[in-house]
């Protein structure tokens, strides 16, 4: 996992957009989908719909989770329940995250 996320963390840094990702479990008719995003320092992954019920792990970093008028700073091993509603996450600096999403 510390070698897919510094790989992504590489491409994030050096990419347009700031942002790279790889699906790392989420086989075709799986329950379970995990993906892990690195995001440059500084970027946003813009205002999008809560995927059900999931879950975010920051794995390097500091990102914040903001939901409305809620934000959520997190760090190294810190986990959160993804909000059922629309909102953004932000790099505070180079950040990997690893997203666990249930799928029905």
């Amino acid at each position: 996992m510390n070698d897919m996320a510094a790989d992504q963390l590489g491409k994030a840094v050096s990419a347009e957009s700031g942002r790279s990702s790889v699906t790392v479990y989420g086989r075709l008719g799986a329950r379970l989908r995990q993906t892990l995003t690195a995001l440059a320092a500084g970027r946003v992954m813009g205002e999008h719909k809560s995927p059900g019920d999931a879950s975010l792990l920051c794995l390097q970093g500091r990102i914040v989770v903001h939901a409305g008028d809620a934000a959520a700073e997190l760090g190294p091993g810190d986990l959160v329940a993804v909000p059922p509603q629309r909102h953004d996450v932000e790099a505070l600096g180079p950040s990997v995250m690893l997203l666990t999403v249930a799928l029905h």
